[in-house]
């Protein structure tokens, strides 16, 4: 959606720092022996407590309050029963609906200090999505963005998932633009001031394929079990720089 007046961009902020209290919440959660199953009920719970609904709960008849994909998932992860373990990596995707208005961002965290490879490979994620948030600028374009993310997660010896892409969102979940994780400078869809969007990828130590899971028909495992790390933030594009309308920016990536 493009926000029209001060009326819309004062409940989007609201939504957003609503989302982001609940997701801090969930991340500060992630221990050894916890399992994703606890965190998706906290995430439930935690809804109610704001007054809230979870966005994904219903999207394409997925049945799970967030997304909670482990090591090789890069994404869609199903909340299950499997106890997390010291250096795991674990990326929560959530969202809310309120008044009217939809949140999305995700973050990963590693359970107690990760390893040299680990981190390496979230810094990359990370710095892969803050980089092209950066270039939501009015006049851009989504490739440029794309093109970001790729080439940041290529110099550093690594791949970004091309099956899933950022968006737009507003009064739904996935709104125009698309916002893949690759592209040329210069292409794509043009971003306009105003714009709502999501600018996320899953940077993989792994080809970049993923297949889906038989089991529950959701989570997308990398090809060859390599690890995944997930950054996703909400932008306002503006005319000379972009907004973080979910800053997270200065949060740890140890739970």
């Amino acid at each position: 959606m493009i926000l029209k007046n001060p009326k819309e961009e004062r409940k989007y902020r609201e939504a957003a720092e609503i989302s982001m209290q609940i997701l801090q919440e969930l991340g500060s959660n992630i221990k050894e022996g916890v399992t994703s199953w606890d965190i998706d009920n906290l995430a439930l719970e935690l809804c109610k407590q704001y007054h809230v609904k979870p966005s994904f709960k219903g999207v394409g008849g997925y049945r799970y309050n967030s997304c909670i994909s482990v090591n090789d998932v890069a994404v869609h992860g199903v909340p299950n029963s499997t106890p997390f373990k010291n250096g795991d990596l674990v990326s929560i995707d959530f969202g809310v609906i309120y008044k009217g208005f939809h949140t999305d961002h995700c973050w990963t965290w590693s359970v107690g200090k990760p390893s040299p490879k680990n981190l390496k490979l979230m810094n990359t994620a990370r710095d892969a999505v803050e980089n092209a948030a950066y270039l939501a600028i009015s006049g851009k374009y989504t490739g440029d963005l794309g093109n970001m993310m790729e080439t940041t997660a290529l110099k550093n010896g690594y791949r970004t998932v091309k099956m899933f892409v950022g968006h737009g969102i507003g009064k739904s979940l996935h709104e125009f633009p698309e916002i893949p994780a690759f592209g040329e400078p210069g292409t794509g869809d043009l971003l306009r001031d105003g714009m709502v969007i999501c600018v996320e990828c899953q940077v993989v130590d792994d080809t970049g394929e993923v297949y889906i899971s038989k089991e529950d028909g959701w989570s997308a495992h990398t090809e060859l079990g390599g690890n995944s790390a997930m950054y996703e933030f909400m932008i306002i594009v503006g005319k000379n720089s972009p907004e973080f309308l979910t800053d997270t920016r200065a949060w740890p990536v140890v739970a």
